[in-house]
């Protein structure tokens, strides 16, 4: 995972839709490779950087921190 600015408008930022109104979620927007998130209520902010690999291993393990199967 890297850290970067915020710099590209053309992604297609999306937020899960069982986001609430409130504004504290995340934002996930996909580039070539990559999977990039940012803090929704900070657009221009910084940006997470994972692989692919890195964000379904992070997407796994918040579903089941326990380590087993799903």
């Amino acid at each position: 995972m890297a850290v970067q600015p915020n710099r590209d408008s053309t992604l297609d930022w999306r937020k899960s839709s069982a986001s609430g109104s409130s504004g504290a979620c995340v934002e996930v927007a996909e580039s070539g490779s990559s999977v990039l998130v940012r803090d929704s209520s900070n657009p221009s902010g910084a940006v997470l950087v994972f692989s692919r690999a890195q964000w379904l291993g992070l997407l796994r393990h918040i579903r089941n921190p326990e380590g087993g199967q799903p």
